[in-house]
């Protein structure tokens, strides 16, 4: 299994050292748009690019619970230092900064992140689950550290605010011939309905 783990991780940091080898112009642009550019790519064949994801997730897991296990105490550094800490490549990293964001107490600048740049992963404990939850993340909501930061009934509630949080309720269905709901005085088929 750990040689399976190690082979997998392998190809993972060779897939991204080779993305940024070719890319000939990658010094012009910010370590975000690397990222995006290597993780979002159009042109990587379909399945290289699964994989990759896989192993991302795999990488991201490992943090999260390295994070979890000490869920007050504020990772802070450059991003090049934060890399080194998890043992990881700098774009792994930029990728890991990027999720993480919307769950942060203050948010990084990650438009404009350069290796020395300062960034800190302070995060809020509640917003991280729902994310997680939201993103239908299981492998990082059901990351173990969570049964000692929150009991299962809390739990239980972030999970249902976040699911509630995406629920879209229709309103009730307006007919061709009934007035606008827009308030135009007009039948809904000759305003808005067209």
């Amino acid at each position: 299994m750990q040689k399976s783990f190690e082979k997998s991780m392998e190809l993972y940091y060779t897939v991204c050292a080779n993305f940024i080898y070719n890319k000939k112009d990658g010094r012009n642009m910010g370590l975000l748009q690397q990222w995006r550019d290597m993780a979002y790519s159009q042109e990587t064949d379909k399945q290289q690019l699964q994989k990759f994801w896989t192993d991302y997730f795999l990488v991201e897991k490992g943090i999260y619970e390295q994070l979890l296990a000490n869920p007050d105490e504020v990772v802070a550094g450059t991003v090049k230092e934060l890399a080194e800490k998890f043992e990881i490549p700098v774009l792994t990293m930029v990728g890991f900064l990027d999720g993480i964001d919307d769950s942060l107490k203050v948010k990084n600048n990650i438009e404009e992140m350069e290796e020395d740049t300062r960034v800190n992963l302070g995060f809020d404990k509640e917003l991280l689950y729902k994310n997680m939850v939201d993103a239908k993340a299981d492998w990082l909501y059901n990351i173990p550290a969570w049964n000692d930061i929150f009991p299962e009934e809390k739990r239980k509630e972030l999970y249902k605010e976040a699911k509630r949080a995406n629920t879209i309720v229709k309103g009730p269905k307006v007919g061709r011939n009934d007035p606008c709901p827009c308030g135009s005085g007009k039948k809904y088929k000759k305003c808005c309905g067209r």
